[in-house]
């Protein structure tokens, strides 16, 4: 068993979330049924998930520690030569700049580099955060694919996280735009509205009528020779959303090794050596709100192509001039 205090800085949320954060690499079908089995005690009396945990309450999780140890999802200081690329920052959230290639989060491969991590010794270094404690841990409000570059929200403390999270589950609070490069010759703007499912066994995202609603929004920035550079703004936050539905339109995203075409990749990757998807997420623009981060309404926050991307739509205005 398992036994926690909560301090202030994470009272306030579910104990739904507290567990689902506390045993971080655990599966949700498990914390599920350690709930549906009455495993969880606050206070020596067993609640329900939507109980809102308060300071100084004690939380009894029944469960192993070997089983603790197997959830466990590793954090730990990553020296690097180079911290993340801040865009933003104040004293509840931070806006970074990921770059292509790297994980938000750790999986089988690879634990310790990843963005998540990198931030988390940032803050360590400016003294906000401390890896031996079991507080709340600032932590992302959404998330975008390890080949996919471009602005990432973390909250630094739990009023922050619950917010975010809040504001990107209303879509109409926030607008994601994003760049990519895509097969072929697309119409110069359009719609995609196809329902997208995620295949859990398959790793893998397609249209499906019995999919959830998945709304893409486009515009030609530049067409090229055989590619163009697409204006993107997801109306519904679905995996790999924008990658599946260019796909389903016949327009891939170029580098995309999941849904892409084999042929026009290999090209790419050999003409400019790029891997992965050429996707970017490079601004995000808030509407009004209302709460605990009403300062941020009617703010947006961009950040540029990286010198790797600007390199390769330079080439590729190039080609179309001869």
């Amino acid at each position: 068993m398992k036994s926690l205090t909560i301090n202030q800085n994470e009272e306030g949320q579910t104990i739904y979330k507290f567990v689902k954060k506390y045993l971080e690499g655990a599966p949700l079908s498990f914390i599920e049924k350690l709930f549906r089995i009455k495993d969880i005690k606050v206070n020596k009396i067993r609640v329900d998930k939507s109980y809102i945990i308060k300071k100084d309450d004690l939380v009894e999780i029944y469960i192993s520690d070997k089983q603790f140890d197997d959830f466990q999802i590793v954090k730990g200081e990553v020296k690097l030569k180079q911290m993340p690329n801040v865009v933003y920052e104040d004293e509840n959230i931070l806006i970074v700049n990921k770059p292509s290639g790297l994980l938000v989060h750790g999986d089988k491969n690879e634990k310790r580099l990843t963005l998540t991590n990198m931030v988390l010794s940032y803050l360590n270094s400016k003294g906000e955060y401390e890896f031996n404690e079991s507080s709340f841990t600032p932590s992302l409000a959404h998330r975008i694919d390890r080949n996919t570059s471009g602005l990432v929200i973390f909250g630094k403390n739990v009023k922050s996280l619950q917010s975010l999270e809040d504001i990107f589950k209303n879509h109409t609070k926030i607008h994601k735009y994003y760049y990519a490069l895509v097969d072929g010759f697309p119409n110069k703007e359009g719609i995609i509205d196809k329902p997208l499912l995620k295949d859990e066994e398959n790793s893998i995202v397609k249209v499906s009528s019995k999919g959830k609603t998945a709304i893409t929004k486009y515009s030609l920035v530049e067409q090229y020779s055989y590619c163009a550079l697409m204006n993107i703004n997801i109306l519904t936050g679905r995996t790999h959303q924008i990658r599946v539905h260019f796909a389903s339109i016949n327009h891939p995203l170029l580098g995309d090794s999941k849904y892409g075409n084999f042929k026009v990749n290999r090209r790419f990757e050999q003409e400019f050596s790029y891997q992965g998807q050429f996707l970017h997420a490079y601004k995000l623009s808030f509407d009004k709100i209302d709460g605990f981060l009403s300062y941020l309404s009617n703010k947006t926050f961009e950040c540029p192509f990286n010198k790797k991307q600007n390199e390769i739509l330079s080439k590729l205005k190039e080609q179309v001039r001869k």
